[in-house]
């Protein structure tokens, strides 16, 4: 039994991006350029690659990576991995995005950090830099109290600024006190364990941000901010930016 892991969900179907995870980038697709980043950024923690099809099980047990075939019903990442997690049976997990081909050493010890510390659960932040980002619905936005643990997360703009109201530019944005949440995560096994039994929450629902259950049914959320950077593939568009990021 491991004391801490990495498991990454992977699901075939994507809403926005059909069969986003097997997409080739110069050749290879994009589930390798994930596994082999994690692999050379924290080579001591153990990996695995919670699967919902045998396409992905095959395309990462096929370059030397362990994969658990999981429910495809799952209707999150964080169920996905819970049921992994109940034959990897490490006692802290770390959630790297199978679609964030950019995830950094740094990354992966802050959210381990946070853990050691006593944290239930954490995850990452980001400064906004651009308005553009700011507005799109899919860059999803987390403010947060004064001793790092989450108080919402949104797809909305938020807080709104009474003063400036839409006259809002760049350099605000950068002041801004709200940030851009990455979806990587941490959890302590008895959580990790729990989350699937939690009642969805309202503005879960609403949003469609999973993470809201958990604020939604009472636990915190602890973040740390990161300043490296990162390209999460959401879309095609993602991926040519990600190709062209490689040179």
């Amino acid at each position: 039994m491991p004391d801490i892991a990495i498991i990454v969900p992977c699901r075939l179907e994507s809403t926005r991006f059909p069969r986003k995870l097997l997409h080739k980038i110069k050749g290879k697709p994009l589930l390798l350029w994930v596994a082999e980043r994690i692999r050379a950024q924290a080579p001591e923690i153990p990996l695995w690659f919670a699967v919902d099809h045998a396409e992905l099980r095959d395309c990462v047990t096929g370059s030397g990576f362990q994969a658990i075939m999981t429910n495809p019903a799952h209707q999150s990442g964080t169920d996905r991995i819970a049921e992994a997690n109940r034959t990897v049976q490490a006692a802290h997990i770390i959630n790297v995005q199978a679609d964030e081909p950019l995830v950094s050493a740094a990354q992966i010890k802050a959210l381990a950090g946070l853990l050691a510390g006593g944290a239930a659960m954490a995850t990452l932040a980001t400064p906004f830099k651009r308005i553009v980002d700011f507005y799109d619905p899919n860059q999803v936005k987390v403010v947060m109290r004064s001793d790092g643990r989450a108080l919402y997360f949104s797809r909305s703009r938020l807080p709104f600024s009474r003063d400036l109201g839409l006259t809002i530019d760049d350099e605000w944005v950068k002041t801004n006190p709200c940030h851009r949440h990455l979806g990587l995560y941490a959890y302590q096994a008895d959580l990790l364990a729990k989350l699937g039994s939690l009642p969805l929450g309202r503005y879960e629902q609403i949003e469609k941000l999973e993470q809201l259950r958990v604020l939604e049914n009472g636990y915190d959320i602890h973040c740390a901010i990161t300043d490296d950077p990162t390209i999460g593939v959401d879309t095609l568009k993602d991926a040519a930016k990600f190709e062209a990021w490689l040179g």
